[in-house]
């Protein structure tokens, strides 16, 4: 297939999605923004494919990430579609919402506020998707020492397709000790008022809760540098970020390299917010004590 229609191909798949994803709060929407990717994949190069902020939207997720984790998953396929997200709040803003509700997805989540994790059973229980069998949803407070052994009695253990992670606290030291699921993608909140070469995170605290008024309320979680060491032993690589650069992406080494290749911090960290944030808010907590990982 020569260049220019391949061009044209490939402005026509993406004229439809920018057109689906006007509505994408549907089932059938994101069904048929999936089907345009696989045929995207079929016929056009790796190079020739979208980008990350050309396939971001959201239905459950904060931000872009909902589109993001379909655009992924819509080209390395799914194994067995479980899900297991550390602080998703009520469930109604979170990861795994999306991929549940619409996809059909088996999730596990976390959340250390009871409150919320009432309301999410609440909302999964009365969801037409998921009433018959909904996630599980689990009220308990996280650490290095519980985390396997929580995630284990729930049933989750193995390998699974995604792993959401957002502490806003010990994030290091809970990534490094999940050992009992094997994501082949993981999406985690990173800190990024720390600069791109910086690789630290805060001394671990069982009881760290960011807005306890100890501290600066920046002090916290983990710069992307920090967590990429940490991920890149555990056989995993940085392949992007949402359009703030503090949500990034990573894939198991072997599993769609050659549609998502390792990209660098500084690419993730490229975005207006992440150089103003960077700029007006290192200065105030850089004196604090942060661990170098």
């Amino acid at each position: 297939m020569n260049k220019r229609l391949i061009n044209k191909l490939k402005y026509f798949i993406t004229s439809l999605i920018r057109e689906v994803q006007k509505e994408q709060n549907t089932q059938v929407d994101q069904i048929k923004t999936a089907g345009q990717y696989v045929l995207m994949k079929k016929l056009l190069t790796p190079a020739e494919m979208p980008t990350f902020g050309e396939v971001g939207f959201s239905v459950h997720s904060e931000f872009e990430e909902d589109g993001i984790l379909l655009y992924i998953f819509s080209l390395i396929g799914t194994t067995n579609k479980r899900v297991v997200e550390i602080c998703a709040g009520d469930g109604t803003q979170c990861m795994a919402a999306n991929l549940i509700l619409n996809h059909g997805w088996y999730g596990l989540l976390f959340d250390g506020d009871k409150g919320s994790v009432e309301r999410g059973n609440t909302f999964f229980a009365k969801h037409q998707s998921t009433f018959a069998y909904p996630p599980r949803f689990v009220n308990a407070w996280l650490t290095k020492d519980n985390i396997n052994e929580l995630i284990a009695e729930n049933g989750f253990f193995g390998e699974i397709d995604l792993l959401s992670l957002d502490i806003d606290g010990n994030d290091y030291y809970i990534m490094e000790a999940i050992d009992v699921v094997k994501p082949r993608v993981i999406i985690c909140e990173t800190h990024n008022i720390i600069p791109s070469d910086l690789s630290l995170t805060i001394p671990y605290k069982e009881d760290f809760y960011y807005r306890d008024g100890n501290q600066h309320v920046e002090f916290r979680s983990v710069s992307l540098l920090a967590m990429k060491k940490l991920l890149a032993k555990k056989g995993y690589r940085l392949v992007g970020g949402h359009r703030y650069g503090f949500n990034a992406v990573f894939i198991l080494n072997g599993v769609g390299e050659d549609y998502f290749p390792e990209v660098s911090i500084e690419s993730v960290h490229d975005n207006p917010y992440t150089k103003h944030r960077v700029e007006t808010d290192w200065d105030k907590v850089k004196h604090l004590p942060w661990v170098q990982i």
